[in-house]
């Protein structure tokens, strides 16, 4: 017997719920244990995809060959008047800069300023066929010449540059001011710096 205004459930027993309703009741907590099951595996695996991802195309990017780019060794700087630009960078910005030093192989006198992490050379004209004196015709008042980096494998780097049709402005590496051996790879192949290896 139902009790007076009573509806279509009894509710004298603990467990009120119909079947229609203990259903619903059970479909609901099933969708929510799924939905939460979704989000923790979602949670838990979308972390690792990203960091795969990434590091699959880092490792892609490493180059292949024998040799490896180190540090910037030096960014060298043609100038006008040797002088006047030692003591700007000595007197005026207090740098340590070296005495200078004639390099008549490759037509310069140069000077290094030292900073804390590169140097810079400064480069002047040494003879009648020094290139700085070409560039300085081009550029009174001086500019930058070109950067140098260093290279664990010198010969490696050259072989394998040649091979990837960059060009190399001698046959056989000269040494530079620091009494190592160097290459000059073409400002038209390196997007317009004239970019100088140096063995480390």
């Amino acid at each position: 017997m139902l009790p007076a205004g009573g509806g279509g459930c009894p509710t004298r027993r603990p467990r009120p719920a119909c079947g229609r309703e203990r259903r619903g009741g059970e479909m609901a907590a099933s969708l929510g244990r799924a939905a939460a099951g979704l989000l923790i595996r979602w949670q838990t695996s979308a972390p690792r995809v990203r960091t795969l991802s990434s590091s699959n195309s880092f490792s892609q990017n490493i180059p292949s060959g024998l040799w490896k780019l180190g540090r910037l060794n030096h960014v060298a700087i043609a100038v006008p008047d040797l002088e006047k630009a030692q003591s700007l960078y000595k007197d005026v910005l207090g740098a340590q800069v070296s005495e200078t030093v004639a390099l008549p192989e490759h037509g310069v006198y140069t000077v290094f300023v030292e900073l804390g992490n590169t140097k810079l050379e400064l480069l002047h004209p040494l003879g009648d066929r020094s290139p700085i004196a070409s560039f300085l015709q081009k550029n009174k008042t001086g500019g930058m010449h070109h950067i140098c980096i260093e290279v664990d494998d010198i010969k490696a780097a050259m072989t394998e540059l040649k091979k990837k049709k960059i060009r190399i402005l001698s046959e056989e590496p000269k040494i530079g001011a620091h009494g190592k051996p160097v290459i000059f790879l073409h400002p038209k192949d390196c997007h317009g710096v004239l970019v100088e290896l140096e063995q480390a």
